[in-house]
């Protein structure tokens, strides 16, 4: 009959051990690989506050495990290496420093200590029966799924994380893109000179690694100033009044009707039904005015007998020269379900410009939908783009 002991070689007995060693107790049903487990562990070493110099002295202490395999019928995982061998294994790590890493796995319960009567870690074989004294790894088989847990969760708030940046980002630029043509329009308007400082911070807020509130605050930041900024650039264009004596008219602004119907064509419902994930795309990612897409987009307009006005009317051309362009019904449908029916014509029409350097535009097209779709992308780039190649 052996005894497995519980305390350490000249250590008190703490409640965290004891809650350790009951844990350690437990029977694992199944064989989990040693190195799965510590690549979950990596994947979640912020939760339990390891670094990874800890997890490079774990990754020692595993290689001298000869199963790859814990827990189950496979022997007791169990190690006992002397500190001038893992310092080896480790490249020369000073001894003083191992032994502070291994205090951290122990505190974490990654790993268990089992001193024999002197301290020292070494194997006594009677018959086919070995007793070892060292460092127990069945923690990382027993709360192998505690780590997959919490890796999961980190890694999908990672993952959260990082698309809010890239649209944040997006946002940001198009930002400066719409000041720089604002500025073009209407050089007086004092909004440019804020919208411009607001971009510059942005930028330089998103070289720091940002939090998930951080980053939600500038997107609603960056959602507020695009609809100022595209509200600006729509602003009505007035003409001098004719003064003539040989005949005083009243001359008829068209462009009030036209920027009332292009507000009225932004709150009409869609054709096709938008999901909840779609919705917020159309929210964050507005097309540019449509004065800056028809500068832009001669093309289009060559299929139109009449002249383009509202959103309404590029809507239709589009309708009419997608297919002519290859693209399947369906794949202009979810299109317009996912980009929004003005930022699907909209990049529908910037596509013509340079339809010839495009293999598929179905293809392209439907790519296009699912980065919108995850907030990746935006219509106003591509205008911009051939604002560029214009110059």
């Amino acid at each position: 009959m052996e005894y497995t002991p519980v305390s350490s070689f000249r250590r008190p007995i703490s409640a965290v051990q004891l809650e350790r060693q009951a844990q350690a107790d437990r029977p694992v049903t199944t064989e989990i690989s040693k190195w799965d487990a510590l690549r979950k562990l990596a994947a979640a070493r912020q939760h339990f506050n390891l670094s990874d110099r800890d997890l490079t002295v774990l990754q020692a202490l595993l290689g001298f495990h000869p199963e790859t395999a814990l827990g189950a019928d496979n022997p007791p995982a169990i190690v006992y290496p002397s500190n001038k061998a893992i310092c080896e294994r480790l490249n020369g790590m000073p001894c003083s420093t191992m032994r502070r890493h291994i205090a951290r796995l122990v505190d974490a319960g990654m790993i268990l200590r089992r001193d024999s009567p002197n301290g020292k870690r070494y194997v006594r074989r009677n018959g086919g029966a070995k007793l070892a004294y060292g460092f127990d790894l069945t923690p990382l088989a027993v709360r192998f799924d505690e780590f997959r847990q919490i890796a999961d969760r980190l890694e999908q708030a990672e993952a959260r994380r990082s698309r809010l940046r890239e649209m944040v980002s997006l946002m940001r630029r198009d930002l400066a893109g719409y000041v720089d043509y604002g500025i073009s329009q209407h050089p007086d308007l004092p909004l440019w000179d804020r919208m411009s400082d607001l971009a510059r911070l942005t930028a330089r807020d998103l070289r720091r690694k940002l939090s998930i509130g951080d980053l939600t605050r500038l997107s609603a930041e960056m959602t507020a100033a695009l609809e100022e900024v595209i509200a600006a650039i729509d602003l009505p264009q007035t003409e001098e009044l004719s003064t003539s004596d040989a005949g005083i008219e009243q001359h008829h602004q068209s462009s009030d009707r036209e920027y009332i119907d292009r507000k009225k064509t932004k709150v009409e419902p869609e054709a096709a039904p938008v999901k909840a994930s779609d919705a917020n795309v159309l929210q964050t990612h507005r097309p540019p005015p449509l004065k800056q897409v028809l500068e832009s987009c001669k093309e289009i307009q060559s299929f139109s007998q009449a002249s383009v006005r509202h959103w309404e009317d590029l809507i239709r051309l589009s309708d009419v020269v997608s297919p002519m362009m290859g693209i399947a019904a369906s794949v202009w449908q979810e299109a317009k379900c996912r980009l929004g029916r003005e930022q699907a014509a909209t990049t529908l029409a910037a596509m013509l410009e340079r339809f010839s350097e495009i293999k598929s535009p179905s293809a392209y097209l439907r790519s296009l939908g699912q980065k919108a779709e995850m907030g990746l992308f935006s219509c106003g780039a591509m205008i911009r783009a051939l604002e560029v190649r214009a110059v």
